[in-house]
Order: C-alpha cells, then sequence, then structure tokens
C-alpha cells in the first residue's frame, strides 16, 4: 500500500476528500498530516481518522529533521493541499519528482508568490475571464512553476462572486485531486 503525506494549513476540505477516497480504493493511506498551524481544522480530521500529524512553526523549523520524520513514512507522494508556505529545496531536493501541489486556477494565470484562496478567485473575476479552475502540478523551486500533471475547467458565470466561483473551484478539487493522486501511483 502506497503512502501519502499532506501538507494542509487550512480546514483540509482536499485533505477529508483525498482520506475518503483512498478509504475506498485501499490503494494508499495517509501516513502523516502536516501543519503550519496548532488550530487548523485538518488536525480535527487527523484525530477523527486516526493519522498521525504533526504541527511545524517557522521559528523551530527544521528541513533537515522534517526530512527525516518524512522519511520514516516511506512516502509514495507527499501532497500539499492547501498549504500556504513554500516548500523549502531541502524537501524538493529529498523527495525530487514526489511533491505536487493543487492550485485555484489554470497556470500559469494567477500564481505565485501570495496567490491563494479568494485571492486567487478575486483576480479572475476581476479579469473578467469566462473560465478559471484547478491546476494539479508538480513543486519545484518556484511558487506554482512545476510541471504540470493535469488541468480542470469551470465556467465564471457573469454574477460570481468570488464564493461563488471557490464552490465550483472546491467540487473540481475534491474530484480530480484524489484521482490525479492515484493516477500517479500506478497499479
Amino acid at each position: 500500500m502506497h503512502s501519502l503525506v499532506i501538507f494542509v494549513s487550512g480546514t483540509g476540505t482536499n485533505a477529508d476528500a483525498i482520506i475518503q477516497y483512498f478509504k475506498k480504493d485501499r490503494k494508499a493511506h495517509v501516513s502523516l498530516i502536516v501543519s503550519n498551524k496548532a488550530d487548523a481544522g485538518v488536525l480535527e480530521i487527523a484525530k477523527k481518522e486516526e493519522i498521525p500529524f504533526l504541527i511545524i512553526n517557522k521559528k523551530t523549523f527544521n528541513e533537515t529533521l522534517l526530512v527525516e520524520q518524512i522519511n520514516d513514512c516511506k512516502p509514495s507522494l507527499i501532497v500539499l493541499a492547501g498549504f500556504l508556505w513554500k516548500i523549502p529545496e531541502t524537501l524538493i531536493h529529498a523527495f525530487p519528482d514526489k511533491i505536487i501541489n493543487i492550485h485555484p486556477a489554470l497556470l500559469p494565470a494567477y500564481g505565485g508568490k501570495g496567490m491563494y484562496g479568494h485571492k486567487v478567485h478575486d483576480a479572475v473575476i476581476e479579469a473578467k475571464d469566462k473560465e478559471s479552475g484547478i491546476t494539479i502540478h508538480y513543486v519545484n523551486e518556484a511558487y506554482d512553476d512545476g510541471n504540470i500533471i493535469l488541468q480542470a475547467r469551470c465556467k465564471v458565470e457573469e454574477k460570481d462572486r468570488p464564493d461563488d466561483l471557490a464552490k465550483r473551484i472546491h467540487k473540481l478539487e475534491h474530484f480530480y485531486y484524489p484521482r490525479a493522486i492515484d493516477f500517479l501511483l500506478g497499479e
């Protein structure tokens, strides 16, 4: 069975979609959840699902120790699911082509430092784009710059507010992210 390590900063809806998908599929399990927020909602999910979790913070953060802790899980993939820190190069080099991320827009549009969540949806609506979507991509040293694995699209309606667009984006994320992971894991 494959091992997944998920990094999350917030409520964990994508993490939960992944956990639930693989509870049925049985190809993988989540071995560890890493969060940079002690009050992140994902920690309640981790407790409920009996998944070990690790809380990291910038003051005491030790990249080498984190690599060791992740290596203990023998991950097939490290999955960023709403994790708001830039991944250190130490981790990228320790796990080449094993770290993936999901972005709530069609990269390369609306990517980069500070572009996450409603900031992305605001920008899409302000630009009067006719469509938006998600991008699942590999993580490299630059924000939202790794090779694209999958993109899925949705319409942007004229009357849309950021919350409206976010709901459609979340549906795409919850459907496609677990399936993209499943595909990447292979047989």
